[in-house]
C-alpha cells in the first residue's frame, strides 16, 4: 500500500466513523483484519484515525482560525484538513512536506485542481505560522474543552460534579490510549502460566491488581497470540472484572446477568463458579445475544443461558426470589470509556443521560424482586456521570426499603483500590486517570 492509499483508506476511515457512528475500534479492527493494509502501516493508520477522532474539537479550533467561517467545507475536505493538521502538529513521524503533499494529491483526486490549491494553501499557512495557542481563551471550561476536544457542556458537568481540577484530569487521560487488558480462563490456564507464555512470545506484561486472573499488555498484539485464538485468554478491561470479583458467587449458584452483551462480564461469572450451576444472560438485541454465545464457545463455558429479552420484562420470564445473585451492567452513556471511543463524546446530549438514568432505575426495580433474601445485586456502569450512579442508587434504595447497600462491599476491595478518590457512600467510581482502567462506576446491593 502506498502513501497515498493509506492516507486515503484512513480518509475514508474517518467518514464511516463520522458520519455512520461507526465504532473507531470496530471499524479499525475491521479494516487490519481485512488483509489490505500492510503490517508496517497498521500503527500509523490506527494513531491517525484513533488521534484525529480523539482532537476533533481542537482540530476544528485550529482550522477555523485559518478558514473563512462563510466558507463551506464538503465532509470530506473538513476530514482530510483534521488528519492532516492532527499528523502536522501531534506526530512526528512523518515530514509536514509529504503530509502535505499526499493530503493535496487526495484532494486532486477527489474533488479538482480549486479543491487541491485551498488544501495546500491552509495547510502550508499553518506550517508557517503554526497553530492558535489556546492559553488565549479566558473561560476555563472552555479552555479545558477546546484543549482536550470535549463538548464545553460535558466539561461544564463534570466541573460542576468533581471540581476543575478533576475534570481536566479525566479529559486529558482521555485523550491516551490505555494498555489492552486480559483475562486468563483459569480452568484451562493459570496467570501464572499465561504470563510465562507470553514473555516468552515478547510481550511486555503486569499483574492486574483488579482481579488474580488480570494481565496488562503494555507491549504486544494479543490478538494474533494463540493463547487468545484458542480461548485460553479474553479481552477484558480491567475495572470491568470488578464485577465479578466482587459479586462473590459460589458453585451451583442461580444468577442472573440483566444486561450482558457483549459477554465478558458473565464469562468471568462462569470461570468463578467453576463453570456449575446456572447462568440467564439477557440482551435487548438478538445480534448481541450472539456475541455472548460465542464469548461463552470460545472461552468453553456450558452454564450460561442466554436469550434475547428486555431487561425491564424480566419477570415475565422468572419468578421472585429466584436468584442467588445479579447483575445489571446498565446501558449508560459510556462516557467513561471515551479512551477507546472518543467519537461517543461527540453524540452524546445531557437529554440522552437522563433517559439512560429512567432506564437504569427501571431496570433495577423490575429484576430487584427477582433476587432472593440475602442475595446480592451488583449494579455497574461505564459511565462517569453522577446521575447515571450515585443519583440512580440512591432513588433505588428510596423506592426499595428492603434493599441496602452491602458494606461488606468495601472491605472486599482490592487494596490498592480501597483508597481511590471516587469512592462515596453509594459505591466505587472509578476514573480514568487513577488506575489506567476505563471510568467505571460498580456498587452492591442486599437484600434484607
Amino acid at each position: 500500500m502506498s502513501d497515498y492509499q493509506l492516507r486515503n483508506t484512513v480518509l475514508n476511515l474517518l467518514l464511516r466513523i463520522d458520519k455512520d457512528n461507526g465504532f473507531s475500534n470496530l471499524v479499525i479492527d475491521s479494516e487490519l483484519k481485512s488483509g489490505r493494509v500492510n503490517p508496517k502501516d497498521e500503527g500509523l493508520l490506527t494513531e491517525v484515525v484513533y488521534g484525529t477522532i480523539q482532537r476533533k474539537l481542537t482540530l476544528d479550533y485550529y482550522i477555523d482560525s485559518f478558514v473563512d467561517s462563510k466558507k463551506k467545507l464538503d465532509d470530506w475536505v473538513k476530514m482530510l484538513l483534521r488528519m492532516s493538521i492532527y499528523q502536522m502538529v501531534f506526530l512526528d513521524k512523518v515530514p509536514d512536506h509529504a503530509i502535505i503533499n499526499e493530503a493535496v494529491e487526495i484532494a486532486k483526486k477527489r474533488g479538482h485542481k480549486g479543491t487541491a490549491s485551498f488544501v495546500n494553501g491552509v495547510l502550508r499557512n499553518i506550517q508557517r505560522k503554526g497553530v492558535p495557542d489556546t492559553a488565549e481563551i479566558k473561560n476555563a471550561a472552555k479552555r479545558i474543552a477546546i484543549e482536550t476536544s470535549h463538548p464545553e457542556w460535558l466539561v461544564e458537568r463534570w466541573t460542576a460534579a468533581y471540581g476543575l481540577e478533576t475534570t481536566k484530569e479525566m479529559c486529558l487521560t482521555n485523550l491516551n490510549r490505555k494498555s489492552v487488558s486480559i483475562r486468563v480462563q483459569p480452568l484451562k490456564i493459570t496467570r501464572n502460566e499465561a504470563m510465562k507464555a507470553l514473555s516468552e512470545q515478547g510481550f511486555e506484561i503486569r499483574e492486574s491488581v483488579f482481579s488474580d486472573q488480570g494481565i496488562i499488555i503494555d507491549k504486544g498484539n494479543i490478538l494474533k497470540s494463540d493463547l487468545f485464538n484458542d480461548g485460553f485468554v479474553t479481552i477484558q478491561d480491567q475495572s470491568s472484572m470488578l464485577v465479578a470479583e466482587m459479586l462473590n458467587v459460589e458453585k451451583e449458584m442461580h444468577v442472573l446477568d440483566a444486561c450482558s452483551a457483549p459477554g465478558g462480564k458473565v464469562t468471568h461469572i462462569a470461570e468463578k463458579m467453576k463453570n456449575t450451576g446456572k447462568i440467564h444472560a439477557y440482551d435487548l438485541h438478538q445480534k448481541k445475544v450472539k456475541l455472548i454465545d460465542k464469548k461463552a464457545a470460545d472461552l468453553q463455558l456450558s452454564i450460561i443461558d442466554a436469550k434475547a429479552v428486555d431487561a425491564r420484562l424480566l419477570q415475565e420470564e422468572h419468578e421472585e426470589e429466584s436468584f442467588d445473585r445479579i447483575v445489571v451492567d446498565a446501558p449508560c452513556s459510556g462516557l467513561g470509556v471515551l479512551k477507546g471511543k472518543p467519537e461517543i463524546k461527540y453524540h452524546k446530549k445531557e437529554s440522552d443521560i437522563n433517559r439512560l438514568a429512567t432506564i437504569q432505575l427501571d431496570i433495577l426495580e423490575s429484576v430487584a424482586p427477582l433476587l432472593k433474601k440475602e442475595g446480592l445485586l451488583i449494579y455497574s456502569t461505564c459511565t462517569v456521570d453522577p446521575q447515571e450512579n450515585e443519583g440512580v442508587v440512591n432513588k433505588f434504595l428510596d423506592r426499595n426499603s428492603n434493599f441496602s447497600i452491602d458494606g461488606r462491599f468495601f472491605e472486599e476491595l482490592p487494596s490498592e483500590i480501597k483508597s481511590s478518590p471516587g469512592i462515596t457512600a453509594a459505591g466505587l467510581q472509578l476514573f480514568p486517570q487513577t488506575h489506567e482502567t476505563d471510568g467505571f462506576f460498580l456498587t452492591r446491593f442486599i437484600k434484607n
